[in-house]
């Protein structure tokens, strides 16, 4: 059932409401404009007031809907929006773009009961160098934060957001991992195993998915990451904008320490005290369709820059999925104890 079924326009009456209600199993209005973008809603509970208030059935909606809905956005986390549901005691919540657009309408119901079918694949074979000597004899995803290995971490999120489909790469003391997480059944998942007997570099591993894989597009994440991304969201813009492969960024920011002299020629055309560059780096995090991984060769190294270049410079669509969610690559031992200091908080 789409979520625009829903949609109607300020003009229409409370008689249509009503029958939209009864007949959809959102029970919320979305009042929108010709362009899509919101402007109120409406619910049974407004619908009840109106009629105490002895409005006319033929009265538009656009009197006595909530105009200052609660909304979010393709960005925010599952977490967050949980949360905001229970704060507000909603069980809808509009998901609109920058310009006000409704491109989703999130619900409890299916936040909480969702089973989603795509794949996921989590990068669990690296050596850790950067964090020795803790990753000596201890494979870096199961190094614990907050009394928990970062790969349950991790493949808990997946779990709260209705993924239950798991591949999971290994090369680096790959017995200890299969023997911690086993098939999956400890969490009511599937978990497969990928072992790479020589390191891959990190897209390598996609040549040795099976070939019958369904469902795309798949998830691929790093092993060692600690995020609240959305990744429902994640794949509805995926699909909605099309393309070949989606990869999350995050903003990062670089602020020169002194002042920067711009010249031509000798001539010196500006100055800038201490400017900060802004970049998009990263975030490890990607959603991608069969054709993205059909030309990666069983067995050879590859790494992900690489992979998608080749695809840009084949003129095929790759897109990014901005950012704001906690995010922490747990790569180093800074990194590490920064992760711990966090968990306290939480």
């Amino acid at each position: 059932m789409s979520y625009k079924s829903v949609f109607l326009s300020p003009n229409d009456t409370i008689e249509k409401a009503i029958r939209v209600l009864n007949s959809e199993p959102y029970k919320i209005i979305l009042v929108v404009n010709s362009k899509d973008v919101l402007l109120g809603t409406l619910t049974d509970g407004d619908i009840r007031r109106a009629i105490i208030n002895h409005k006319k059935m033929s009265s538009c909606i656009e009197d006595i809907m909530s105009k200052n809905p609660i909304t979010t956005t393709a960005e925010e986390s599952y977490k967050s929006i949980i949360s905001m549901m229970k704060k507000y005691d909603v069980m809808h919540i509009p998901v609109i773009d920058e310009n006000g657009v409704v491109v989703e309408l999130d619900t409890l119901q299916d936040m909480l009961n969702k089973k989603n079918t795509n794949p996921v694949l989590l990068m669990a074979g690296g050596v850790g160098k950067r964090l020795h000597p803790l990753t000596n004899n201890t494979p870096k995803p199961l190094l614990e934060i907050g009394g928990k290995a970062i790969l349950e971490t991790i493949l808990e999120r997946f779990i709260t957001q209705g993924f239950y489909n798991f591949f999971i790469s290994l090369h680096y003391l790959s017995d200890q991992i299969q023997d911690y997480f086993g098939d999956g059944s400890k969490w009511g998942v599937n978990i497969n195993y990928i072992i790479e007997d020589k390191p891959l570099g990190t897209a390598g591993v996609l040549g040795l998915l099976p070939n019958k894989l369904k469902d795309f597009p798949v998830i691929m994440m790093n092993g060692d990451l600690l995020t609240d991304i959305n990744f429902e969201h994640l794949l509805n813009f995926h699909n909605k904008q099309g393309g070949i492969a989606t990869v999350c960024v995050r903003e990062y920011d670089f602020q020169v320490p002194y002042g920067v002299i711009e010249a031509e020629d000798n001539i010196i055309t500006d100055i800038i005290e201490k400017p900060t560059h802004k970049f998009f780096v990263n975030a490890g995090i990607y959603a991608f369709d069969e054709k993205f991984i059909k030309d990666v060769v069983e067995n050879s190294y590859i790494d992900m820059p690489d992979l998608i270049k080749s695809k840009i410079n084949r003129k095929e669509r790759v897109n990014l999925f901005p950012m704001h969610e906690n995010w922490l690559d747990v790569g180093s031992i800074d990194e590490y104890e920064q992760a711990h200091k966090d968990s306290l908080h939480e």
